[in-house]
């Protein structure tokens, strides 16, 4: 029997940052020291408040049952309560609140629940994969809104909706944004809200990094807007906030017809997260808050000592103002290569793995996603070798011929005047 070709899977690309993780796995299996800027995976552990109120909640053998696909209440009112703290936002916790097993499942099932085939949706380019790909999984189509300093958002927005045939159903947005780390303020959300509310357009907003911020007013939710939630929902995570990854919880708020549809359909695919994880989320939100203070002050020097590192090695990259990345363009002697070929050439060189900008989208190719989840000393360490690597290239970029040589090329040259 030949291999079947399954609809859904057809429609999945390549995954780009598999070449090099099969790399890095490689390079390690052979001894080598790889500094891993790669994926976005908090390596602080979870605090200790919340570790302790999991274990005195799983040793109660009545949270061992299924649990609800909403979430229990308790967790329900603390996202409510929270939202009121942080944004001002009044939410009803029955009817405007849907846990989540982290925001990633609630996008993905709410896209199964709102959009099917010939349906459009809008997502920024570039852009954390599962925003286009949860729709595309549902079998929608994605119009692509090219995003960064050549491109203004309001009018890609208008020409988007101006030339889809059927009308987009809905509006991915994430701010802080992964990977851009770009930040926007409450008179954009007005400005968009105003907009899809005339066309008739959801708007459904991840901000997962709502907590990790460095620069300037906290960022704000789209949800402080005024009629926001006539159209808009909004996903958050506790992973990054509370260092909880592994533990897949977080929540979906605002509009409430987005959440009853959530809800229904999660109510035929899931039971909800395991209790215990629920309860000790409602110890992280109503808990302390000094962690989270702590964990942001781990990432603003992570990233300080990153900046300066690659600033001190030649390698100008804007600092994030919020996030846990680096959006760091290509440098100018390597930025032929694209973004998968500068990740396996760093990977290869000056033993740091990133992520290609081409795994968010095209219009990320000219860059690389560097994750702050290595100490200092750590990343000190790959500045270093990435300082290495650069003067090598950059010796050999002037004697290379008008067209670009493939990276071995460039690669024996560099090794030549090392």
């Amino acid at each position: 029997m030949t291999d079947p070709e399954f609809h859904r899977i057809k429609r999945l690309p390549p995954y780009v940052f598999a070449d090099v993780n099969a790399m890095k796995a490689s390079a390690r299996t052979a001894g080598e020291d790889i500094v891993d800027f790669g994926m976005g995976n908090p390596d602080q552990p979870t605090p200790r408040h919340i570790v302790d109120k999991l274990v005195e909640a799983v040793n109660d053998p009545k949270t061992h049952r299924y649990s609800n696909s909403r979430g229990i209440p308790g967790l329900r009112r603390a996202v409510a309560a929270y939202y009121g703290r942080r944004f001002c936002v009044d939410l009803d916790p029955e009817k405007e609140v849907v846990v989540t097993i982290g925001s990633k499942e609630g996008l993905a099932n709410l896209a199964q629940a709102i959009t099917g085939p010939g349906d459009i949706i809008l997502v920024p380019n570039p852009s954390y994969p599962i925003h286009p790909f949860g729709f595309i999984l549902a079998g929608a189509a994605i119009r692509h809104l090219p995003v960064g300093q050549d491109f203004t958002f309001m009018e890609q927005l208008a020409r988007a909706v101006k030339h889809s045939v059927p009308s987009p159903t809905a509006l991915v947005l994430n701010y802080p944004s992964n990977p851009t780390a770009q930040v926007v303020d409450l008179d954009f959300y007005r400005e968009v809200v105003a907009f899809c509310r005339k066309h008739d357009v959801y708007i459904l907003s991840d901000l997962a990094y709502a907590e990790i911020y460095f620069d300037g007013d906290p960022p704000p939710s789209i949800l402080e807007v005024d009629g926001a939630r006539d159209i808009a929902v909004e996903f958050t995570s506790m992973s990054k906030t509370y260092s909880m990854p592994g533990w897949r919880i977080g929540f979906a708020a605002g509009n409430r017809t987005l959440i009853s549809a959530l809800a229904r359909i999660k109510s035929y695919l899931d039971y909800g997260a395991f209790t215990p994880i629920q309860v000790a989320a409602v110890a992280a939100l109503n808990g302390p808050q000094d962690c989270v203070d702590e964990i942001r002050a781990l990432y603003r020097a992570r990233r300080d000592v990153l900046i300066e590192g690659l600033t001190g090695a030649g390698w100008r990259v804007p600092a994030p103002p919020a996030t846990m990345f680096a959006w760091a363009p290509i440098p100018p002697n390597l930025h032929h290569l694209g973004s998968l070929e500068f990740a396996k050439l760093l990977l290869r060189e000056a033993k740091v793995a990133v992520s290609p900008g081409i795994g968010f989208g095209e219009y990320g190719d000219d860059h690389v996603r560097l994750a702050l989840v290595e100490n200092q000393q750590r990343i000190r360490q790959a500045c270093r070798n990435i300082k290495l690597f650069l003067n090598r290239c950059g010796a050999a970029m002037p004697a290379l011929a008008a067209v670009p040589p493939p990276p071995a090329q460039i690669l024996s040259l560099a090794r030549a005047q090392a």
